[in-house]
């Protein structure tokens, strides 16, 4: 009898896993998808290049900006209940994405789905940090990873395939059947799970929050088509601050904030929010970029250029298990310390190749690019519920995530002002005051209208302001993910630390009288 119940329970603990890991799958789809359609949802709802660079802010400004209050609500309210009303939520949205009839309602609705997401995110991860434990919970993020990795891998070219065969409306339908998959055995076999010390959530802190992040999203967007100077754009900047500030100020007040500030006090704890952030900068970033680059500006279809991009994110469907394994002889610090560096130098390699480069000559640092990131990828989420105690799961999840996705959000917005500047400057000399214009253009992926708004500069001209600016930002990415793995090296651990220790640590501490926690800080 015992025996049945064990395999019951272990069947069921692979049900919440399959469930998780199908809206793990759904989650990559919604920002590589609209990417890789870009172009043709501009050309069937038009907007300007702030409203197309919104198509994927919105979702990500959302999606980074409420994960913290997502995983405090399934602390308080369930995990179980606000995954499955995060997953039926994101479902509506998405469907309704496919019957948007401008881009102004478009990029409402990737708002609004970026809320579901979030919860659906929060409250799965939480959930599964409560049905496994120690090295088997390492395990299930890193079959959770390898699930994100598949959306990655194939999410541009199985778009790009929609989109040539029924249109654009068609990339939400798959995400659409993956959310309705996972909510069966999620509603069935997750348990529900509360932190009985949970106070609810701290609406103050949310709040503040997330128009911080909004102010800084919309200053740094606005900013290549009104200049830095321009009014609107530094009381966007100055409010950003000022609402973080605020933030923090909530947080340290509260009784049971969002977001635990005393957990800045270990380097561990900072080297895992700084390797959440690291694949913002090394890596997704190019999601978007590369398919604009692709079929935007070097004129490839979709197809072709969603087949591109299984050279970058192909390898996030095996690696990131591989890495989970790989902890048994090498510590975390070191895994993620070095596929960071091998990111890095594939950065590198890949700014070497400008505009017009034969397609195959770009597999190589492509896949380059894949493979270290990878390594670190299996491994973040695991981590992140390992410096917290086991009831803090959600708020751990909720922290790191946010860190992702809202430096994924910021990276974006910086990264595209970046490529604008740049490629405007090397447009400066023949466009004079129309360089910033056609640069924005550009960035978009709309070539023939950046042609048109100077049709005495050539198309020769154009794409080698771009080229250039490309490669310039490239080589800016590459500096930053290099910083960023020696950082995370040294943070991260003790050389021969595994995730075992790492728990049984954050339990102890978090046991402890305040100031003795304070002053327990390990060495780096």
């Amino acid at each position: 009898m015992r025996d049945n119940t064990h395999a019951a329970t272990a069947a069921g603990r692979l049900f919440v896993l399959f469930a998780v890991c199908c809206a793990a799958v759904a989650m990559p789809l919604t920002f590589t998808g609209p990417a890789v359609g870009l172009h043709a949802i501009s050309r069937a709802l038009g907007g300007s290049p702030i409203a197309l660079n919104w198509v994927t802010n919105a979702f990500m400004l959302t999606f980074g900006s409420t994960l913290m209050a997502a995983g405090a609500l399934a602390d308080s309210f369930g995990r179980k209940r606000i995954f499955l009303s995060g997953l039926a939520v994101f479902a509506v949205f998405s469907a309704g994405l496919a019957f948007a009839g401008d881009i102004l309602w478009f990029d409402v609705l990737r708002a609004l789905q970026g809320i579901g997401a979030a919860a659906a995110f929060s409250g799965g991860m939480a959930s599964l940090a409560q049905e496994f434990d120690g090295a088997a919970r390492l395990r299930a993020f890193s079959v959770v990873g390898a699930s994100f990795g598949i959306g990655l891998a194939f999410g541009p070219i199985a778009s790009g395939l929609m989109i040539a065969s029924f249109g654009w409306p068609a990339i939400f339908v798959l995400v659409v059947a993956l959310a309705v998959i996972a909510l069966i055995p999620g509603a069935i076999f997750m348990k529900e799970s509360r932190d009985p010390a949970a106070s609810g959530l701290d609406w103050k802190g949310a709040f503040s929050f997330t128009l911080a992040l909004t102010a800084l999203t919309f200053g740094v967007l606005q900013a290549p088509e009104s200049g830095w100077g321009d009014p609107l754009v530094i009381v966007m900047l100055l409010a950003a601050i000022l609402l973080f500030l605020a933030f923090g100020l909530i947080e340290r007040a509260v009784a049971r904030p969002m977001l635990d500030l005393t957990l800045f006090r270990y380097p561990r704890f900072v080297g895992v929010q700084l390797l959440a952030a690291a694949p913002a900068y090394a890596f997704v970033v190019l999601l978007i970029l590369l398919p604009v680059r692709f079929i935007g500006i070097e004129g490839m279809d979709e197809i072709v250029g969603g087949r591109m991009m299984i050279a970058l994110s192909g390898p996030l469907l095996v690696l990131p298990v591989a890495a989970g394994l790989l902890t048994r002889w090498f510590a975390p610090a070191t895994i993620c310390g070095a596929g960071l560096a091998i990111s890095a130098a594939g950065l590198f390699w890949l700014s070497r190749f400008p505009v017009g480069s034969e397609p195959v000559a770009l597999i190589g640092p492509l896949l380059t690019i894949g493979v270290g990131i990878s390594l670190p990828w299996g491994l973040m989420d695991g981590l992140a519920v390992s410096v917290v105690p086991k009831e803090r799961a959600g708020m751990a999840t909720g922290i790191f995530s946010t860190t992702r996705v809202a430096g994924e959000g910021v990276a974006l917005a910086v990264v595209t002002a970046v490529l604008s500047a740049l490629t405007g400057t090397n447009l400066a000399t023949a466009a004079h005051d129309q360089a910033g214009a056609i640069a924005q253009r550009l960035v978009t992926g709309d070539l023939q209208d950046a042609a048109a708004l100077l049709p005495s500069m050539g198309q020769a001209a154009l794409l080698q302001g771009y080229s250039d600016g490309f490669s310039a930002l490239l080589w800016l990415l590459t500096a930053v993910t290099a910083l960023t793995a020696l950082v995370v090296f040294l943070f991260l651990g003790r050389g021969g630390e595994t995730v075992g220790d790492l728990e049984e640590e954050a339990e102890l501490v978090a046991a402890m009288p305040s100031d003795e926690a304070g002053l327990r800080q390990p060495a780096l």
